[in-house]
Order: structure tokens, then sequence, then C-alpha cells
């Protein structure tokens, strides 16, 4: 896996990335404290609607974000996004109000929704053999996950010395951080696309998403993945403090075994995945994830089951999302990319923009065992639905013909008999704007 870390473009890339994620991960723990500081019981409801704020910035601002973007130098707008970030955090130790929360988290997440696609989208163009950028994949999930159990611990650490608002600053100095690998790093150009209309340009991602099967399934995958995730991000401080009566250390330690859980995974994808189709890894990890919560009310009464349970939940989590670029960079042209990566980004938050608020207001009105059931009845339902939106037969060359094309056109001229049907790597496009039955 490491590999790839030989590619000096990459290399400062991921790093910009660990340093920034790191920095994140501070601000995670230090909002969900805050939260609790400001809102005591109702810290699940206040992080809920916060999240879901974050949600709604990432669904509406990245679609627009990528139309722009494919006509600016990606380093000028990544590092001009992170000094926003920058910005944004350094404000977030002073809030006193819930209202300010939720103000300086649109702001923050909106900047990120710009920067984040634009940033996975050319990581294919850095690493372009897919064994590299399946390396790649799950270093990058390797690198979310090891946040996940570093910044809980590094943020326990910090919390016997010094007041969770210090920790925002340790933000500041990640997105700074990785302001400075990304200006250090030579981007390679993106491919122009063709000129079109910014309504074109802002729906092309998402209408190449929705059109092809095995990119539907794995919307009802986020829907799966969402539901899980939201109740360990939303209601682990609930739990650990408001009903486990633990302290601050102890809400860390439970994040950072969800973390642990997914690192396991990241680890041995790579060689998995050699072995085993995308769709048997992903619709297990699913399956994981909707046991897990269904177990949810039997697992939280002490520590150790709930360690045990987030653990469990991050091996599900990571199964099914480390391999989604891979259909994400399957199922597109290099023009493509970018649009693709930001419609991902984007519906694949909607999800959460559902569950988020729904962990945090069930949890806050009718119980946390409530909360667990709901949630996983939603993720066994959408896990469901993605066994029957993507086929158990997905190859990559599908045969097909044209017949809104001319005979004589550069795109069928090797069909026969000329100008019906041929086969290649199927991709939607401007010659291929259906799926073939």
């Amino acid at each position: 896996m490491l590999d790839v870390l030989r590619n000096r473009t990459y290399r400062h890339l991921f790093f910009a990335q660990v340093i920034a994620l790191l920095g994140t991960g501070l601000a995670t723990v230090a909002l969900g404290l805050l939260a609790y500081d400001i809102a005591g019981a109702d810290a699940g409801a206040v992080l809920g609607t916060a999240l879901a704020i974050k949600m709604v910035a990432y669904i509406g601002v990245a679609p627009i974000a990528a139309a722009f973007a494919e006509r600016l130098p990606r380093r000028v707008m990544l590092v001009a996004l992170d000094l926003v970030r920058a910005g944004v955090a350094l404000s977030l130790p002073f809030i006193t109000q819930i209202w300010q929360i939720y103000v300086l988290i649109f702001l923050l997440q909106s900047a990120s929704a710009g920067f984040t696609p634009t940033f996975q989208a050319t990581i294919p163009d850095v690493l372009p053999a897919e064994e590299e950028y399946t390396k790649a994949l799950s270093l990058s999930r390797l690198a979310y996950d090891m946040e996940s159990l570093i910044s809980p611990a590094l943020a326990a650490a910090l919390l016997t010395v010094t007041s969770f608002h210090s920790l925002f600053y340790g933000t500041v100095v990640g997105f700074i951080g990785s302001a400075l690998l990304v200006v250090s790093a030579v981007l390679p150009k993106a491919k122009a696309p063709p000129k079109r209309g910014i309504y074109e340009r802002t729906t092309r991602g998402t209408r190449i998403y929705l059109a092809t099967p095995r990119l539907r399934g794995l919307l009802a995958l986020n829907l799966t993945v969402a539901a899980a995730s939201a109740m360990v991000i939303v209601n682990t401080v609930v739990l650990v403090q408001g009903q486990l009566k633990l302290s601050q250390n102890a809400t860390a330690m439970a994040l950072a075994a969800f973390g642990a859980g997914s690192m396991v995974v990241a680890f041995s994808l790579p060689k998995l995945l050699k072995r085993l189709a995308d769709r048997s890894v992903m619709l297990a990890g699913a399956a994981m994830l909707v046991a897990g919560l269904a177990l949810g009310p039997l697992a939280t009464a002490q520590l150790a089951s709930l360690l045990a349970l987030w653990f469990f939940l991050g091996v599900g989590y990571s199964m099914v999302q480390t391999p989604s670029g891979r259909l994400l960079r399957r199922s597109s042209t290099p023009e493509d990319r970018p649009a693709l990566f930001a419609a991902q980004f984007a519906l694949s938050h909607s999800c959460w923009l559902v569950t988020y608020p729904m962990a945090g207001w069930l949890g806050a009105k009718a119980g946390l065992n409530i909360s667990f059931l709901a949630l996983a009845a939603l993720g066994g339902v959408s896990a469901i639905v993605a066994t029957r939106l993507w086929p158990h037969s997905d190859p990559v060359e599908l045969e097909h013909s044209h017949q809104d094309l001319d005979a004589d056109h550069p795109h069928v001229s090797d069909a026969v008999p000329a100008g019906t049907r041929h086969s290649h790597a199927y991709v939607i496009d401007d010659e291929h704007r259906r799926w073939p039955h």
C-alpha cells in the first residue's frame, strides 16, 4: 500500500489530507463537547441540527463548485479553500450561542464542499493505474481511520492540560499545513471538458450518476452507511457522558474504537479486492452495519460492549466506503470525473441530511434504543434496494448499439456491421446517454 507514496505529487497530497484530517478530528471532538457545554442533555439534538446544516452546505455547494472548478487551476482553488477553512476554524473557540455554531458550520462546510471533490478527482489523474489507485483509496481510508483513532487520543491528552476550546486551534494549524503541502505539489492539469452551459455543468455529474446502475446501488449503500455513522457521530457523547456518566476521555475512546475497526479493513482491502468483487465486499459491509445497529440496544449498557460495537460498525463502514472511489473511476471519463466525484459528494451527504437529524432528534425525544432500531430499519431497507439496483453481473465492457449515430460517425467506425453493435468499457457520456439493457 505504501508503494504509492514514492510518487512525489501523491505523497504531498496524501500528507496534506492527513494533516487537515487531524485538525478536523480535533474540531469534531471539541464540537461535541462544546454542544454538551452549551446544551447539556440536548447536545444530541444540537449536533444533529448542526450536522444537518453541514449536509445542506455539501449538497447545495458541491455541484456548483465543481461546475466552476473545472475552469480554475486546481492548486489555486485547493489552497484558497484551505485558507478559508482555517479562517472559519479560528472563530470557533469564541462561540457562546447555539445559533453561532450553526452559522460557522455552514461557512466551514461550504468551503469543504468545494475542496473535497476537487481533491478526490485529482488522485486518479496522479495515479492512473487501477492497482495504484486502489492502494491510494485504501491509504486514504487509512488516513481517515488514523484520524478517527489519533485525533480522539490526542484530544484526550490535550484535555488533561487545557480546555476543549483550545482544540479548535489544532484545526487551524491543520488547514494551514494542508495548504502549504498543496502549494509544494505539482498537480496534473485537468483535461478540459467541452464547453457547456452552467446548467449542463452543474447537473452533469448527477445525471451520469443516476444513469449508471452500479452507482444507483452505491447511492442506496450510502444511506446504509449514513444510518450507522450518524448514530456513532451524533450520539456517542450522549451515550458515554449522558447515559453511562463517564468522562470526556471515554467519549474520545469510543470514537477511537470506531476508527480502529475501519483501519483494520483499510490494511487488508487491497489484497481482498484482488479476489472478491467490489459488490460482494460492499454488500457484506452493509449487512454488518445493519446488524450492528440492530444490536445497539443490547450493547450499550457498559463501556466495554459499546467499544466492541463501535469497532464492529467501523469494520462495516470501511468495507462499504473504501471501494466507492473505484466505482466512480470505472464509471466516468477523465473529463467527467470531477463532476461525478462532486455528485457522489452531494448525493451521499444528502443521505446524512436524513440520518443526522433522525439520530439526534429520535435519541433526544424517543430514546436511544428507538434511534438504534429506526436507523437499523432504514439501513436494512436501503441495503436490500442496493442489491436490486446494482446487478450481480456488472462487466466493465458492454456490447451495445448506436441507433442515434450515423454509420460513418468516428465512434462506431469499428462496429460490425458498420454503424451497428460494438463493445468497449461503457460509461455515460455524450455518445452514451442511457445504460444498455
